[in-house]
């Protein structure tokens, strides 16, 4: 990299004074320009021409033409793949990058949250707070599913999912994982300090997906954390949830096209799950003439998962440690392998 080229940066994300000075502070050949639209045809040709790292939410991109000197697309989101189509990722001098790790601290308190709702039955009473009941067979039908000695079933072994089981950890679960390649327990990605399970230390047992059925088999408490791709699309069916332990229950905080809805309500229905929490949907927002609104054992929130004060601090925080390497020619943090699609 030469000593003396500045090094152009947009942002399409709004930056405080605060961040933006974290990041050129970092080197004096460094400047940051800020641009808010999302139309990339709005943000002047020659600002898109200068441009060598772009910060962005996507997913629209430039074309191809308009930035000759782009290497590298940092994105504030975990999930790219609307972006995978893009032509400008087939393109191959420039890499995206996630931001996969820098936001698992909420995501895991949210999911530790919805299993202690679920598992403590708490849609049931909140639906007899708001009918004025008093609920007389308490004693029997609100005895809970604790985490302490429960079987926590991850679907995804990455970032979310090991900084879930080192919050399972101190409630005494016993954690089962699954994820695409067990001969590497190990996690090189990105993993904030003192977060996630970075040496594989919080799961009893790791399968490999072609083994997920045989797990879900021994599980109280299913979470999926796996990302959207041809090879997850619709990946909880029927088939899925029959293998599902009777009374069991079921988070989804990953994407909403790998469930069959369908699929989950008749879950529901039949009692073969106790209750379900899900923070993503094929359609957002959720219609109102969806049937999971009516589900009285369902948990629905919009897609916040990941959302916190902190959330753009720790994706800046990302991005930093993301610069350092950049500026040293290290290989990134969180390279997107387009063609598997996270």
């Amino acid at each position: 990299m030469d000593a003396k080229q500045k090094i152009e940066i947009l942002s399409t994300i709004t930056l405080t004074e605060e961040q933006l000075n974290r990041i050129q502070s970092l080197d004096d050949r460094i400047k940051v320009e800020v641009h808010k639209n999302k139309e990339p045809n709005k943000i002047p040709d020659e600002v898109w021409r200068k441009t060598e790292i772009l910060l962005t939410s996507g997913p629209n991109l430039p074309a191809v033409e308009k930035v000759p000197n782009l290497r590298w697309i940092q994105s504030s989101w975990t999930g790219v793949d609307k972006m995978l189509d893009d032509p400008l990722l087939q393109q191959k001098n420039v890499q995206i990058t996630n931001s996969s790790g820098a936001n698992v601290s909420q995501m895991g308190e949210y999911v530790i949250m919805t299993l202690l709702m679920l598992g403590h039955k708490m849609p049931q009473m909140i639906q007899a707070q708001r009918e004025k009941r008093w609920i007389e067979d308490r004693i029997s039908s609100l005895q809970p599913k604790e985490l302490r000695g429960s079987t926590v079933g991850i679907v995804g072994y990455g970032s979310i999912g090991r900084e879930v089981a080192r919050q399972l950890f101190a409630y005494g679960a016993t954690v089962l994982a699954s994820k695409r390649d067990v001969m590497h327990p190990k996690d090189t990605g990105y993993t904030p300090e003192s977060l996630g399970d970075p040496n594989g230390n919080y799961f009893h047992r790791l399968y490999p997906i072609e083994a997920l059925k045989g797990m879900l088999e021994e599980c109280d408490f299913v979470v999926l954390t796996l990302p959207h791709t041809k090879s997850t699309e619709c990946l909880f069916d029927k088939e899925m949830f029959d293998n599902m332990k009777p009374g069991s229950y079921f988070v989804n905080v990953s994407r909403g096209q790998l469930v069959d809805d369908g699929a989950l309500i008749d879950a529901l229905n039949s009692g073969r799950l106790a209750g379900a929490a899900l923070d993503v949907f094929t359609e957002e927002p959720l219609p109102s003439e969806s049937p999971l609104w009516s589900q009285p054992n369902l948990i629905i929130t919009p897609h916040i998962s990941a959302f916190s004060p902190n959330m753009l601090d720790q994706v800046i925080d990302l991005f930093i440690e993301n610069l350092k390497r950049y500026l040293l020619d290290r290989p990134l943090y969180n390279v997107v392998n387009v063609e598997l699609g996270y």
